[in-house]
């Protein structure tokens, strides 16, 4: 009997998924005690269901939305250099991946040997790795549902590094700097002595930041009440979304545009073992994305123990991409 062939095994390999457990339990308390708090807040990683997820991608493609362009310019011009950078024939890990177009779009750049690929949203992710398999059957394909925001931990099956951490997006912004001192250090030491390479939003025009955030087609605002049906199914809330609406604003001070819900009326959402009054014009903050300049995000790269810092930037200057040795 003849071995088999190598190239047909590939054809059809299969993605390894890995789900990390977490209690229906601490979700209905971690959404409780926001809540319940004063101001009343969500944090934004339940925006990704898979709705959400999609409608994110969607808020990608609108005029307004120039970070994803911005983004997406850079890593075209700059995938020589992210490859002198990490090294040859990295582990690849994709936090927050959504629908992997970004760091798909680095593989010819890169030549990753694994990539591995980590998200809240598992079962949105679930499927686009299936797609990403099947584009790509020689490689290995790595799956990780779970919420990294707080904790990262990857399974053995990831194997040793160093490792290539990708964190696309300006995602980093939803943190406060505080916050993303901490996550930053949490990510060089799962780097394993490897590298980084993270999407940061720039300090720009008001109007322009908040265009970005609140869309003429209404499709963040859409993404934003989606939160408010998520809630529902996930701790059996009866949020009303007719009774909310999206507002964005740019807080100066603080660098960064915040995203609320506001109730239209007054009202009192209720869920098992708990309640909350909202008066009308109150609001529930969903969403922080905090703007830096090149300087201030190189100096928090260098606090969080990251060196040999480089830094690219779109024709506009609107946005950048930081590469890192851990």
């Amino acid at each position: 009997m003849n071995a088999p062939d190598p190239q047909a095994r590939a054809a059809f390999r299969q993605p390894q998924f890995f789900q990390a457990p977490r209690a229906v339990e601490s979700v209905r308390e971690e959404v409780q005690a926001g809540l319940l708090a004063r101001p009343a807040q969500i944090p934004p990683k339940f925006f990704y269901d898979t709705l959400g997820s999609r409608l994110f991608d969607a808020i990608t493609a609108l005029d307004e939305y120039y970070p994803t362009r911005s983004e997406a310019q850079i890593l075209a011009a700059h995938g020589a250099d992210f490859a002198r950078v990490i090294g040859p024939a990295p582990t690849l890990v994709d936090l927050g991946a959504g629908s992997c177009e970004k760091a798909v779009s680095l593989f010819p750049a890169l030549q990753p040997r694994r990539y591995v690929a980590v998200d809240i949203s598992a079962d949105y992710l679930r499927d686009i790795l299936q797609t990403v398999q099947r584009a790509h059957p020689a490689l290995e394909v790595i799956g990780v549902g779970t919420d990294f925001a707080s904790r990262l931990e990857l399974p053995e099956a990831v194997g040793p590094g160093p490792r290539a951490m990708f964190y696309p997006g300006s995602s980093i912004g939803n943190f406060t700097p505080e916050q993303a001192l901490g996550f930053l250090q949490r990510v060089r030491e799962a780097a394993q002595g490897g590298s980084l390479l993270i999407g940061v939003d720039r300090v720009k025009d008001e109007g322009e930041l908040v265009r970005a955030y609140d869309d003429a087609l209404g499709v963040t605002a859409a993404f934003n009440l989606n939160v408010l049906r998520h809630l529902n199914r996930r701790i059996g809330s009866d949020f009303v979304l007719a009774d909310w609406r999206h507002v964005a604003r740019f807080d100066a001070g603080l660098s960064r545009i915040e995203m609320h819900l506001e109730a239209r009326r007054a009202l009192t959402v209720r869920w098992p073992g708990g309640e909350r009054a909202f008066v009308a014009g109150e609001r529930i903050h969903t969403e922080n994305s905090c703007k830096y300049t090149p300087e201030a995000f190189e100096a928090l790269l260098r606090a969080a123990g990251w060196q040999a810092i480089e830094h690219w930037s779109d024709p506009q200057a609107r946005f950048s991409v930081f590469a890192a040795r851990a």
